[in-house]
């Protein structure tokens, strides 16, 4: 199983995910900015994966300012530091979930604690909640394989690996659980446009690990569906409302239209700190646009006029309706009438 991150010596490295699978190149992120603007600019992605490196950032932060002695004169600098990292992806809640986290644990602090004993409490912190995702996701693979006991065809959407996460999984994950259990014919891989997550992760993840599967085009599920070829779609979640609204990567929405036609199961998987129940519907969660150019090129190369229009969501909202189970680490929620309180 493929890891995306590694930490030792306040410093961060980061699998360039851009580059996969063509290349592996690991970005070494030593201060607060570097692990920013890796999260902006898609060096990780994923929104496990997300919250993971920002608490990692935050502590890499705490590290660098170990010179100035007391948690007092360092408590501005790292109330700074937690709104820049929050700036960085503002749909994926998983973000905002690891800086809390950390805000959590800053505010125990005293003024005269040292930076010295503050920077290693936040890298403890980091590290807990990288071994807490990697848990929950297995605990997310086991119970959404106990949903089926023979073997089946199934199509995902995007990458939810070990690359999207700590490691394991959330969507994939159920799919290395059916694995181990002898439970996959054939995993359906969405190429995942504009951004080719499915095509350049998910099938290296899956190629990795010796999951049978093959590549298919986006447009190309209604006819697999039509065909009787898919026995489930299982995607993953950036933000899930508390009525069960799920914004996930864009073109997750279609899938659940073609599954409600085609009388197919569509899963949505997640940890419960993607569950978002302050808010009420998937109509006040906030979509991100993303530039213009990753839909005009692929790869850096040009696929469209360099001046044309673009309006490029990063995310659609799947309403509630259309959701046939929520997994998440305490086990499943049938669909469709979710109700998540804090």
């Amino acid at each position: 199983m493929f890891s995306a991150m590694l930490y030792s010596d306040s410093c961060l490295r980061l699998i360039d995910q851009r580059l996969l699978p063509t290349q592996e190149v690991w970005l070494e992120c030593r201060n607060l900015e570097s692990v920013a603007r890796a999260i902006e600019d898609m060096v990780v992605r994923g929104a496990p994966a997300i919250g993971c490196t920002a608490a990692w950032g935050l502590a890499i932060d705490a590290q660098n300012y170990k010179n100035l002695i007391h948690w007092s004169a360092y408590k501005k600098t790292f109330m700074a530091s937690t709104e820049r990292m929050a700036r960085t992806r503002p749909t994926a809640v998983n973000l905002f979930y690891a800086i809390n986290a950390m805000k959590e644990l800053a505010a125990k602090f005293r003024d005269d604690d040292s930076m010295i004993s503050v920077a290693e409490a936040m890298t403890t912190k980091a590290k807990d909640l990288a071994e807490d995702d990697i848990r929950t996701c297995k605990a997310i693979g086991d119970h959404g394989a106990s949903l089926f006991s023979k073997p089946i065809n199934i199509l995902t959407h995007c990458n939810t690996g070990s690359l999207a996460t700590a490691g394991y999984g959330t969507a994939l994950g159920i799919i290395r659980s059916l694995h181990r259990q002898g439970h996959v014919k054939k995993v359906w891989v969405d190429e995942t446009r504009p951004y080719l997550q499915g095509s350049r992760l998910t099938a290296f993840e899956l190629g990795h690990d010796g999951i049978p599967y093959n590549l298919v085009s986006d447009n190309m599920a209604a006819y697999l569906m039509q065909l009787q070829r898919v026995d489930l779609v299982v995607v993953g979640a950036d933000r899930i409302a508390a009525n069960g609204d799920t914004a996930n990567k864009i073109g997750t929405y279609g899938l659940a239209v073609l599954c409600k036609h085609h009388g197919i199961p569509f899963v949505v998987a997640a940890p419960k700190s993607t569950i978002d129940p302050s808010i009420t519907s998937g109509a006040s969660i906030p979509v991100e646009e993303r530039p213009a150019r990753e839909l005009r090129e692929v790869q850096g190369v040009m696929v469209a006029p360099a001046n044309a229009e673009v309006w490029n969501p990063s995310f659609d909202v799947t309403p509630a309706t259309l959701i046939h189970a929520i997994v998440t680490e305490d086990g499943v929620y049938n669909g469709p009438n979710f109700k998540f309180h804090a």
